[in-house]
């Protein structure tokens, strides 16, 4: 099929699926829908194992958003399904440029829909297409309107078969959603990609093509290499002693000062947020002084040997906000917000083993930002696979912590193990908890709007 045909396709499927719907199943399976077309119409594209991988979790994805339906579950289906278009149609880019594509198309198809010279097919109209208008639809309607006319008139039931019926449509309503499937689907199909994309694609290499130019490139036109060198070696020294200094305090802080319980959370959170920054800043400073020539210069053995005791120390960093972020939630149980800071630390190991292995191996910068595009879309990916608020909710009960009727309630899909930790009472707080009516209007929906996960629970009625 060709593009504008897949366009005008998807789009007829779109507005059956979400007339009339909220967003629920129907959206999984236009995703399913649009991985399926990809499968059989581009399969002789699929060069690589990636391709396979892909095909694979945009299935899952889509089995996870009909099962929760929920923000997380959405950003893993449509980040594979975008994952999987792009690197079917433009394998020679980087992945990591499908943001600004995406980006750059959501507002340019709003233009680009309107030039029908540019993705319709041009067809030269030919003399006997009148002839064909005036014989094959103009005649026989005439023909049928008029013996309609008089059949009406002679039999009250013929005209009952065809005039005694109400058409229910929205048409407003049908009208918007089939503008937003042509949209989506066209801006999925017959996006647009600038040349400046193709000519910055070599910055995101992994590897260096040209090393004997690059060994004598320069980070600072006024500066020698000799002396761009030194200053990076007495700069690293120093970040290393303050880093190292602030280490100590850190730890001496969380794990031997006394702080009350009620100003602990503010506490964690503060320190939180500066190891965040400190490790986005770490990460920084050895893109700064490992983008070109300090990756091949044999006399930069000293800056190496401090960047790798600096990755170093912020590896004790992390272990020790770690260890933190354990106690915190020992003392108040797990919420939404203290797993994301678990998830925030993993990839921050990851980021910095990468940036090790982009040293020790003389990687480019652009080597770490595609590595991390890929595992910051597994975690996405395993975190739309998991009913947090059911394991939130499972745990501080067995714990005994964070287990407030409010807090219970603001969490989602854990309505079988609260009511069953919360069970009738006269109590006016644990009363307002009863989740049962929020149960029965989600299960009251749609098999197209609703959340799968409603069909499978059990809950108190």
């Amino acid at each position: 099929m060709k593009k504008y045909q897949l366009v005008l396709v998807c789009s007829l499927i779109f507005t059956l699926l979400f007339y009339n719907e909220s967003v629920g199943v129907n959206l999984a399976i236009f995703g399913l829908v649009l991985t399926g077309i990809i499968c059989y119409f581009y399969q002789d594209r699929f060069t690589s194992r990636s391709h396979l991988v892909l095909v694979i979790t945009s299935i899952l994805s889509c089995i996870a958003f009909a099962w929760f339906g929920d923000f997380v579950s959405f950003l893993a289906l449509a980040l594979s399904i975008i994952f999987l278009q792009f690197r079917t149609q433009e394998n020679n880019l980087k992945i990591v440029q499908v943001f600004p594509v995406v980006f750059v198309n959501g507002i340019a198809s709003l233009g680009r829909m309107l030039m029908f010279t540019q993705w319709l097919p041009k067809r030269e109209i030919k003399n006997d297409f009148a002839k064909k208008l005036i014989a094959y639809f103009i005649v026989p309607t005439v023909f049928i309107t008029l013996f309609f006319t008089v059949y009406s008139y002679g039999s009250d039931h013929f005209s009952a078969l065809f005039t005694d019926y109400y058409l229910d449509v929205n048409f407003l309503q049908l009208i918007l959603v089939a503008l937003l499937g042509f949209y989506l689907s066209f801006t999925f199909w017959n996006y647009w990609i600038p040349e400046a994309f193709s000519d910055y694609n070599s910055l995101f290499d992994n590897d260096f093509k040209d090393e004997k130019l690059i060994r004598n490139q320069r980070t600072f036109s006024f500066l020698d290499i000799d002396f761009e060198r030194r200053s990076g070696e007495i700069t690293l020294a120093l970040l290393n002693g303050l880093l190292l200094v602030f280490i100590i305090t850190y730890n001496y802080e969380q794990f031997f000062e006394v702080v009350e319980k009620s100003a602990l959370s503010a506490a964690t959170h503060e320190r939180v947020n500066a190891v965040i920054f400190s490790i986005i800043m770490a990460v920084g400073v050895i893109l700064f002084y490992f983008k070109a020539g300090f990756n091949f210069d044999e006399k930069a053995k000293n800056l190496k040997r401090l960047s790798k005791i600096w990755i170093f120390l912020n590896g004790i960093l992390i272990f020790s906000t770690i260890i933190k972020n354990v106690e915190y939630v020992s003392y108040f149980g797990l919420t939404y917000k203290r797993l994301g800071v678990y998830a925030f630390l993993f990839l921050t190991i990851i980021g910095l083993f990468f940036t090790f292995l982009k040293i020790v191996k003389r990687k480019t910068n652009g080597y770490l930002v595609n590595q991390m595009v890929w595992y910051f879309y597994g975690t996405i990916l395993l975190c739309s696979f998991v009913n947090w608020g059911n394991l939130i909710t499972n745990y501080n009960i067995s714990v005994n912590k964070g287990v407030e009727p409010e807090f219970l309630k603001s969490l989602n899909y854990n309505e079988e193990y609260s009511q069953q930790y919360f069970p009738d009472s006269s109590i006016p707080a644990i009363n307002d908890f009863d989740r049962d009516g929020d149960v029965e209007y989600e299960e009251s929906k749609s098999l197209l709007s609703k959340a799968l996960y409603y069909e499978f629970i059990h809950t108190k009625k």
